[in-house]
Formats: structure tokens, sequence, C-alpha cells
């Protein structure tokens, strides 16, 4: 005997652009440039088990709202759009008890003026994730990825445990560099997504952002576990209404090339970028008094 077990689906990587006509600074345009993801969960044992479809409101469908509420909704933050197209699935489907919605939003910045030209950034990745869950309310996670970020001194590694395996030098002076993968999570849920409604969302992620990089600054680094820990205590410290990161680091190792063979010093100076393998750091930084985070990581 079997049963079906939890299960949703939805529409993945909807590609969106909003363009906003002189909505910016000096009569700029504005840009949002989404990949919007949606999945829905709820009453769907009929057409696992039986194929019948009366209750799944199609994928296709889900797609076209992403696009008409970003007409409708207009320049709005990323968390923003989550939340209002999350409620609409689960305020309107009576089968859809939960609602999950991703977006990651890529930077553009205006090239000069009157503001009709850019380009794209490529510095990082924002995104967020927002849960609807019918009992539990609603949970707002937000974040970035791929932002790679380096210090060339003020990093050490020693003091690990040696076996016969162990090759490994000890440093203490080292290049440090990692690809940033980082999300955040605020406290509370309630029929907006918060239990700070009056949440500024785009001024919430500059100030997570700067902090992150003033922690990876301003940390002399032992180890890289000592850096997530403190960007992750930053990012709580300074962000209104944040209870709990979590992150992801790889390490992306820089190699001092041997020049011996070609009679040249190599003062800490020429390096090789190694691609893999690489190790990988991960772990949370929670406030004293988080609350339990319900469906915020579904």
């Amino acid at each position: 005997m079997v049963q079906l077990g939890a299960n949703r689906y939805g529409k993945a990587e909807v590609r969106v652009m909003r363009v906003s006509r002189g909505a910016g600074p000096g009569g700029g345009d504005v840009i949002r440039d989404w990949n919007v993801s949606t999945s829905l969960s709820g009453d769907l044992a009929a057409t696992h088990l039986t194929g019948d479809n009366s209750a799944v409101l199609a994928t296709d469908t889900q797609k076209n709202t992403v696009y008409a509420f970003a007409q409708e909704l207009g320049p709005v933050p990323p968390e923003v759009f989550g939340m209002e197209l999350a409620a609409h699935f689960v305020g309107t489907q009576p089968q859809i008890t939960r609602a999950r919605v991703s977006v990651e939003e890529f930077g553009w910045a205006p090239i000069g003026e009157p503001g009709y030209s850019f380009a794209r950034t490529g510095e990082l990745t924002r995104g967020c994730r927002v849960v609807h869950d019918e009992g539990a309310g609603v949970s707002v996670v937000a974040g970035l990825e791929d932002l790679t970020v380096l210090n060339t001194s003020h990093s050490e590694f020693w003091g690990f445990p040696r076996d016969k395996y162990t090759t490994l030098e000890d440093t203490d002076d080292r290049m440090l560099a990692t690809q940033v993968s980082v999300w955040w999570r605020y406290r509370g849920t309630g029929p907006r997504g918060t239990g700070a409604p009056d949440v500024d969302w785009d001024a919430a992620f500059g100030v997570a952002r700067e902090a992150l990089l003033f922690a990876f600054k301003e940390t002399h680094s032992c180890s890289l576990q000592q850096t997530l820990y403190a960007i992750g205590e930053g990012i709580i410290a300074a962000a209104p209404g944040v209870c709990e990161v979590r992150l992801a680091l790889p390490n992306k190792h820089h190699y001092l090339v041997d020049l011996t063979p070609f009679g040249l010093p190599n003062d800490n100076e020429v390096y090789y970028p190694g691609d893999r393998p690489y190790g990988l750091i991960e772990g949370t930084v929670l406030a004293d008094d988080a609350p339990d985070p319900g469906p915020a990581w579904a």
C-alpha cells in the first residue's frame, strides 16, 4: 500500500521586466527585472489519485498572473510583489492553503542622463521568498546570492587538527575570498507578511548588504566560520525586524604560485585562483528571541 505525501506545484522561472517610465530620479525610468517562481499546495489529492483537475489552477494561469500583477502593482520591491501574489492565490483559490513565491531580482544601473540607458550591474542577485499559509500566516525571507568579496590580508588559518593525511600548512596571512549566499528572516507573521508592516524593503536590503560588507571588511578572520558568524551578527544588529540569518560561504581558494623555477620572488603577490574543490562553510545566526520560523523556509 502507498499513500500520497506532501506535494506542491507551480510555475518556475517566469521572466518579467517592469519599466516604469519617468519614475526615477530626474525623471528617468525605473527597471525591475525579475525571475519569479510560484508554488501552490493544499487539497490537491484528486489530481494525483484520479486525474481530476477541478482544483488545479493551471501553471499557465499562474504565469499570466505574474505579468498582470507586474503591471497593476508597478515598480514595487520584490517582497511586496511576492506578498501580494501569494495572498492572491490563497485568497482566490479555496483549495489552496499555502502559496510560496520566490523572486530573484537582477540589478540595472542607469548610464548617465536622461535615464533611459542602463547597464546590467552583475554584482549580485537579490532575492526574496514569501510563504502565505492559511494557518500560520505570512513569512518573508530576503537575501542575496553571488556577491563575491575578497580580503587580500588580515586572514589566518592555523591550529587545526593534524593527522597522517594533513598537508595544509598553518598560515597567519592569507587571501580570503568567498561568493556569499545569505538569506535573512523577518520576525512576525500576519496578513501583510511581517510583524513590522512598515518595513522599507529596499532600504532594509541596502542596510543588510552594507552590514555584510562592513563585517567582512572589519573582521580579522581566523577562519571563514568566524567571518560567517560576524556577518550574521552584523545583519541582525543593523536590519530592523531581522531575527535569523542563514549563510553559505564557499571558500574561493587562492594558491600562491611557486615562481622559484624562474628565479623570481613571490612575496604574497601572484596567486592562482582555484576553481574546485573548495571548502563550503554553512551556518545560521539567530537573535536570542527569534520566534519559531513556521513555514518561512518551506
